[in-house]
């Protein structure tokens, strides 16, 4: 679930739509030269041949390749199909539609519901002359309700690793997960809800069959992603139906947990949560005059004819569909995602799962999350900072600090050290963690953002693309550093290398600290900085539900019991762990929701 998952809604793009403010792009750049076809990257695929161009770095480029049917009309809320065969040569030299969401920073200069329901596509960036090359799967991360792939520029990667990678969209919000009783038909794969991650199944299909005429290796795949990009990357490691699919899996900052198939289709009086494909029903109901209220609306859908009812919804245009949803001030709307439907993922316990080699797909993985993950969803707070004529400064920088603090370790502990533990308790050796430490945004308009931010959530994306110039990510956030230049290097080197042998090792050069496997010799997770801040090196120890509450009670910086309760609630009240005899004993009379404005 979105909440279990990690405690915060994860996002992708998150530090854009907070550094936006501190400066304009510059517009003084010259334009980039027109895009044109180039002969050199015709290739044939198991639908028709596609031509691409030339990109960065001398990348052999491909832009917007169908690999599924358009869910349109009576394919909306069904597993995806090939796509229609074509004659002649089709360009591949711009991004395709995106998939239907509110707008967002990925999607600058628009506003509203953006998006079409044909924009089941794929990118491909490969080398010249790559033959056999490991390929790298991303999967864009933003709530699993918006993004898309066209935000990430996998040429660097490409180019300067030797590697072939593949971004590609998805169905998303309640296009993409979405399970109504209306809709069922009997046939587990249709019934899932599962579509969005039926998508990456079908795109990891494409690649299967078509990627070896782009230079890629099919029997070396690795799926990577970030924030719900990582948490998709995830399920499908537990999906049976992705089996044999790909051989390697890197989640960045993004844990797993699925909805029990009850909260996803029920009314909330019966069980349901307040965002169910009923509930979300009466919501099209009322707004469409066709009920004045909750109850009214339960009697009008309960009463209509489920064939009826399912012709209602198809009807629905990308508007109406998203009508009884505002989005947040990043893009994300409340909808469910991940559903335990018992065929595409399973109905058990994430950890049991993961607890036994039998039951998931077994493949090397990479777990990580960034020092600082909840500071960009915190720093434009004004209970945390001011913004006044003279600039943005910290209301109580100490507290402030260990709000981050805390909050980031919670993520740490839910979405890499707890999954490692299972995994490596289950018999897989081949897990490996890491924390992204770079910190050196700087000092901008007088303010200390190296403090204000540290290390936050999606921070590391341009590092492990070699990427600080794409659209999405301001490149003055991420000024000029020769360091920062090495930084990305190494990473690079380290999940090409994990990409082509299943193990990070010492890079794909064999020149950097050695990454070792969870728990090699009590060492769990390898820290990753610049030369002249902590540099690379790895950890000892785990993090525990325990250990989180032994930290808490021993910190002497909190002096006061508000705070130590408040840090106790933001980091257990919706988990498994918080203890309301343990949390009454300390915090009598405090009550943990209320806290969290603390």
């Amino acid at each position: 679930m979105k909440a279990a998952a990690i405690g915060l809604i994860v996002i992708s793009v998150g530090v854009l739509l907070y550094f936006s403010s501190l400066s304009e792009p510059p517009t003084s750049e010259p334009q980039p030269a027109a895009i044109v076809a180039d002969d050199v990257t015709q290739r044939s695929t198991s639908h028709g041949a596609v031509v691409g161009f030339i990109g960065k770095g001398g990348s052999r480029t491909w832009l917007g390749i169908p690999f599924a049917k358009p869910p349109t009309g009576n394919l909306r809320w069904r597993p995806p199909l090939p796509p229609e065969p074509w004659r002649g040569v089709r360009e591949t030299i711009a991004h395709s539609n995106i998939c239907p969401q509110f707008s967002n920073a990925t999607t600058p200069g628009q506003e509203g519901v953006i998006g079409s329901e044909d924009c089941l596509y794929l990118n491909i960036y490969a080398p010249a002359n790559a033959r056999g090359l490991p390929v790298m799967f991303w999967i864009h991360g933003g709530g699993n309700s918006f993004g898309h792939a066209g935000t990430y520029d996998g040429s660097t990667l490409a180019s300067s690793q030797n590697v072939i990678v593949v971004t590609t969209n998805y169905r998303l919000a309640h296009l993409g997960w979405f399970s109504h009783p209306a809709l069922l038909t009997g046939e587990p794969r249709h019934d899932s809800g599962n579509y969005g991650l039926l998508d990456l199944i079908r795109a990891l299909e494409w690649t299967r069959d078509n990627i070896a005429e782009f230079g890629g290796d099919p029997n070396n795949v690795t799926i990577f992603g970030e924030s719900a990009g990582a948490t998709d990357a995830l399920a499908l490691v537990v999906s049976p139906v992705a089996a044999n699919l790909f051989h390697r899996a890197i989640a960045q900052s993004g844990g797993l947990g699925l909805y029990p198939m009850q909260l996803v289709r029920d009314y909330a009086s019966d069980g349901g949560l307040a965002n169910s494909a009923r509930e979300i029903v009466n919501q099209f109901l009322i707004r469409d005059g066709l009920a004045a209220d909750q109850v009214q609306a339960r009697q009008v859908q309960n009463n209509m004819d489920p064939t009826a009812l399912a012709e209602y919804l198809y009807d629905r245009t990308i508007t109406d569909l998203f009508s009884p949803f505002e989005a947040d001030g990043i893009g994300t709307i409340p909808t469910l995602e991940l559903f335990a439907d018992g065929y595409v993922l399973p109905s058990g316990n994430v950890l049991e799962v993961l607890g036994n080699i039998e039951l998931y797909n077994d493949v090397p993985l990479i777990l990580g999350t960034n020092r600082d993950e909840v500071s960009v969803f915190m720093y434009a707070d004004p209970r945390h900072v001011t913004t006044t004529d003279n600039g943005r400064r910290f209301v109580n920088e100490a507290a402030y600090l260990r709000e981050v603090k805390y909050g980031s370790l919670a993520v740490k502990e839910s979405s890499v050290d707890r999954l490692a533990i299972a995994l490596t308790n289950g018999g897989n050796k081949n897990v490996y963690a890491y924390r992204f430490d770079w910190d050196e945004a700087g000092i901008i308009d007088g303010f200390d953002y190296s403090k204000a931010l540290g290390a936050p959530h999606a921070a590391e994306i341009p590092f492990v693309f070699g990427d600080f110039t794409t659209g999405w990510v301001l490149e003055d956030i991420y000024s000029q550093s020769v360091e920062k230049d090495i930084l990305a290097d190494n990473m690079m080197s380290y999940w090409t290398q994990f990409a082509l042998t299943g193990n990070p090792d010492k890079g794909r050069n064999g020149d950097l600290p050695q990454w070792r496997a969870w728990d090699t010799e009590g060492k769990t997770t390898l820290v990753l900085d610049t030369p002249s801040d902590q540099g690379i090196y790895m950890l000892d120890g785990a993090l525990t539900p325990d250990t989180l509450k032994a930290q808490l009670a021993e910190d002497a910086s909190i002096e006061s019991k508000e705070e130590r309760c408040a840090r106790y609630a933001q980091m257990f009240l919706d988990g498994p762990h918080f203890d309301p005899e343990e949390y009454a004993r300390g915090c009598s009379g405090l009550d943990p929701r209320a806290l969290r404005g603390f």
